[in-house]
Protein backbone atom coordinates (compact mmCIF):
# COMPACT_ATOMS: atom_id res chain seq x y z
CA UNK A 1 0.00 0.00 0.00
CA UNK A 2 1.29 3.15 -0.70
CA UNK A 3 1.56 6.43 1.55
CA UNK A 4 2.84 9.10 0.20
CA UNK A 5 1.84 12.39 -0.77
CA UNK A 6 -0.33 11.64 -3.87
CA UNK A 7 -1.34 8.37 -2.06
CA UNK A 8 -5.63 8.75 -2.18
CA UNK A 9 -5.58 9.11 -5.06
CA UNK A 10 -3.40 5.97 -5.90
CA UNK A 11 -5.76 3.95 -3.67
CA UNK A 12 -8.72 5.20 -5.14
CA UNK A 13 -7.77 4.24 -8.79
CA UNK A 14 -6.93 0.53 -7.41
CA UNK A 15 -10.27 0.50 -5.04
CA UNK A 16 -12.28 0.80 -8.63
CA UNK A 17 -9.97 -1.35 -10.44
CA UNK A 18 -10.59 -3.93 -7.93
CA UNK A 19 -14.60 -3.51 -7.94
CA UNK A 20 -14.59 -4.07 -11.57
CA UNK A 21 -13.42 -7.84 -10.93
CA UNK A 22 -16.44 -8.46 -8.88
CA UNK A 23 -19.02 -10.35 -10.67
CA UNK A 24 -22.18 -8.76 -9.14
CA UNK A 25 -20.69 -4.92 -9.40
CA UNK A 26 -19.93 -5.57 -13.14
CA UNK A 27 -23.14 -7.02 -14.08
CA UNK A 28 -24.60 -3.96 -12.13
CA UNK A 29 -22.74 -1.34 -13.45
CA UNK A 30 -23.28 -2.56 -16.90
CA UNK A 31 -26.93 -3.29 -16.67
CA UNK A 32 -27.26 -7.17 -17.98
CA UNK A 33 -29.95 -7.96 -15.82
CA UNK A 34 -31.68 -5.25 -17.55
CA UNK A 35 -30.51 -6.31 -20.95
CA UNK A 36 -31.64 -9.38 -20.83
CA UNK A 37 -34.71 -9.49 -18.80
CA UNK A 38 -37.51 -9.41 -21.60
CA UNK A 39 -39.69 -6.66 -20.15
CA UNK A 40 -36.61 -4.75 -19.52
CA UNK A 41 -36.98 -4.16 -15.69
CA UNK A 42 -40.60 -3.65 -15.62
CA UNK A 43 -42.95 -5.31 -13.31
CA UNK A 44 -45.67 -5.60 -15.51
CA UNK A 45 -45.91 -6.14 -20.17
CA UNK A 46 -48.30 -6.40 -22.56
CA UNK A 47 -48.39 -8.74 -25.52
CA UNK A 48 -49.88 -10.51 -28.10
CA UNK A 49 -50.99 -14.40 -27.72
CA UNK A 50 -49.33 -15.71 -30.70
CA UNK A 51 -50.30 -19.75 -29.65
CA UNK A 52 -51.76 -21.91 -26.79
CA UNK A 53 -48.77 -24.58 -26.07
CA UNK A 54 -48.98 -26.97 -23.22
CA UNK A 55 -46.09 -27.48 -21.10
CA UNK A 56 -44.96 -31.08 -19.35
CA UNK A 57 -44.72 -31.01 -15.87
CA UNK A 58 -41.31 -32.14 -14.51
CA UNK A 59 -40.66 -35.46 -12.56
CA UNK A 60 -41.88 -36.59 -10.11
CA UNK A 61 -45.34 -34.98 -11.35
CA UNK A 62 -47.20 -35.55 -15.01
CA UNK A 63 -49.56 -33.13 -16.10
CA UNK A 64 -49.81 -30.39 -18.93
CA UNK A 65 -49.37 -27.18 -17.94
CA UNK A 66 -51.42 -24.60 -20.03
CA UNK A 67 -49.56 -22.13 -21.35
CA UNK A 68 -49.24 -19.37 -23.78
CA UNK A 69 -46.72 -17.85 -26.37
CA UNK A 70 -46.94 -14.30 -26.46
CA UNK A 71 -44.60 -11.41 -28.38
CA UNK A 72 -44.50 -8.38 -26.16
CA UNK A 73 -45.09 -5.16 -27.38
CA UNK A 74 -42.99 -3.10 -26.10
CA UNK A 75 -39.51 -4.67 -27.98
CA UNK A 76 -40.85 -7.41 -30.18
CA UNK A 77 -39.44 -10.92 -27.18
CA UNK A 78 -41.33 -13.75 -27.52
CA UNK A 79 -41.56 -15.57 -24.68
CA UNK A 80 -44.10 -18.47 -22.37
CA UNK A 81 -46.83 -17.64 -19.86
CA UNK A 82 -48.18 -19.98 -17.64
CA UNK A 83 -52.31 -19.58 -17.36
CA UNK A 84 -53.15 -20.15 -13.75
CA UNK A 85 -56.83 -21.59 -13.05
CA UNK A 86 -58.97 -24.06 -13.99
CA UNK A 87 -59.70 -23.79 -17.13
CA UNK A 88 -58.70 -20.04 -17.67
CA UNK A 89 -56.96 -21.26 -21.20
CA UNK A 90 -60.47 -20.91 -22.91
CA UNK A 91 -60.87 -17.54 -21.40
CA UNK A 92 -57.64 -17.08 -24.11
CA UNK A 93 -57.76 -16.87 -28.06
CA UNK A 94 -55.03 -16.19 -30.51
CA UNK A 95 -54.13 -12.51 -30.98
CA UNK A 96 -55.65 -11.30 -27.67
CA UNK A 97 -53.94 -8.60 -25.79
CA UNK A 98 -52.47 -10.15 -22.79
CA UNK A 99 -50.67 -8.96 -19.36
CA UNK A 100 -47.90 -10.65 -17.57
CA UNK A 101 -45.76 -10.54 -14.82
CA UNK A 102 -43.34 -12.70 -13.23
CA UNK A 103 -44.31 -15.99 -11.86
CA UNK A 104 -42.12 -15.48 -8.98
CA UNK A 105 -39.47 -18.28 -9.20
CA UNK A 106 -35.94 -18.27 -7.24
CA UNK A 107 -33.34 -15.78 -9.27
CA UNK A 108 -36.48 -14.38 -11.78
CA UNK A 109 -36.23 -18.17 -13.08
CA UNK A 110 -39.21 -20.91 -13.67
CA UNK A 111 -41.53 -21.57 -10.88
CA UNK A 112 -42.11 -24.92 -9.56
CA UNK A 113 -42.34 -27.84 -12.19
CA UNK A 114 -43.45 -25.90 -15.05
CA UNK A 115 -39.68 -26.20 -16.93
CA UNK A 116 -38.68 -22.51 -18.95
CA UNK A 117 -41.66 -20.26 -17.90
CA UNK A 118 -40.67 -17.41 -16.10
CA UNK A 119 -43.90 -15.46 -16.58
CA UNK A 120 -48.32 -16.29 -15.65
CA UNK A 121 -51.03 -13.96 -17.27
CA UNK A 122 -53.16 -11.85 -14.92
CA UNK A 123 -55.13 -10.34 -17.56
CA UNK A 124 -56.56 -10.24 -20.81
CA UNK A 125 -57.89 -7.72 -22.79
CA UNK A 126 -57.34 -5.47 -20.06
CA UNK A 127 -59.74 -8.00 -17.85
CA UNK A 128 -58.45 -9.77 -14.89
CA UNK A 129 -58.19 -13.35 -15.52
CA UNK A 130 -59.03 -14.66 -11.65
CA UNK A 131 -62.61 -12.38 -12.25
CA UNK A 132 -63.37 -14.64 -15.82
CA UNK A 133 -61.98 -17.75 -13.79
CA UNK A 134 -64.57 -17.60 -11.28
CA UNK A 135 -67.51 -16.17 -13.92
CA UNK A 136 -67.75 -12.58 -12.11
CA UNK A 137 -66.89 -10.94 -15.39
CA UNK A 138 -67.47 -12.09 -19.06
CA UNK A 139 -64.43 -11.83 -21.31
CA UNK A 140 -65.11 -8.15 -23.89
CA UNK A 141 -66.19 -8.84 -27.12
CA UNK A 142 -63.68 -7.02 -29.65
Amino acid sequence: MTNGKYAGQILKKQRLAARWKDHEFNRRMLGLNVKADPLGGAPQARGIVLEKVGVEAKQPNSAIRKCVRIQLIKNGKQVSAFCPGDGAINFIDEHDEVTVERIGGRMGGAMGDIPGVRFKVIAVNNVPLTQMVIGRTEKPRR
